[in-house]
């Protein structure tokens, strides 16, 4: 069963969410909070596998409460999956750095928001179109510093074609598909290459790849 706590300060949005989401049979709502504070706490009461959280929120806002959950050691396993209508480029960036696991616009539909939660839970990141496109032209016109050197020295020859797969956006079967692994290791090297480099799940292993140029706009899917 995926947990699900609802973060948002409009009611009739958060009665929508959860009209969807009880239909699920693999699916619990087990709190709202209607404020970034507010969602902290009851992350840490209630150990919801995945939070739908709104970016406008009073008190506390929804990056600044993403934030906070995921510099929690206490709340490793808790997925922050953004909900909003600002889907810009900045919103998506600090979204991301902040640790969510998946970003989409309201817009979308119930079985997009139900397959979102879904795969978030699973351990995935999803970002919508728009937001993918947002989030590697904010990595394109203003570029960072990325890792140090020796971090992606850490990986191995495999870790690092598992990250460019990634970047370019493979799920785990589809990466085991093109390498010929099993999907449990596919997942393996996934996970062995996030706790390498220090981040929290595959959207910031994205930001990684680019950031770093271990790959490059229309760059193949090999390494």
């Amino acid at each position: 069963m995926i947990r699900v706590l609802l973060a948002d300060d409009q009611p009739l949005i958060r009665a929508g969410y959860r009209m969807i989401l009880d239909s699920e049979p693999d699916i619990e709502i087990v709190a709202e909070a209607v404020d970034g504070r507010e969602a902290v706490d009851l992350a840490r009461a209630q150990r919801a596998d995945v939070i739908l959280m709104d970016i406008r929120m009073p008190v506390m806002d929804g990056i600044e409460a993403t934030r906070r959950i995921a510099a929690d050691d206490d709340l490793a396993g808790v997925r922050v999956l953004v909900l909003t209508t600002f889907e810009n480029d900045d919103n998506v960036m600090l979204a991301v750095r902040a640790g969510a696991s998946g970003f989409l616009g309201k817009g979308v539909g119930p079985d997009e928001l139900i397959n979102a939660v879904r795969v978030v839970a699973s351990g995935d990141a999803l970002l919508s179109p728009k937001a993918t496109r947002g989030l590697l032209d904010h990595l394109l016109t203003q570029p960072e510093a990325g890792p140090p050197p020796a971090a992606l020295d850490d990986l191995t020859q495999r870790e690092r074609e598992v990250l460019v797969l990634v970047a370019h956006g493979l799920t785990n079967d589809e990466i085991a598909e093109r390498l010929f692994l099993s999907p449990l290791t596919a997942k393996t090297h996934v996970n062995r290459a996030m706790a390498k480099l220090r981040v929290r799940d595959r959207a910031q292993l994205v930001v990684v790849a680019y950031q770093s140029g271990l790959v490059r706009p229309g760059s193949p899917r090999t390494q």
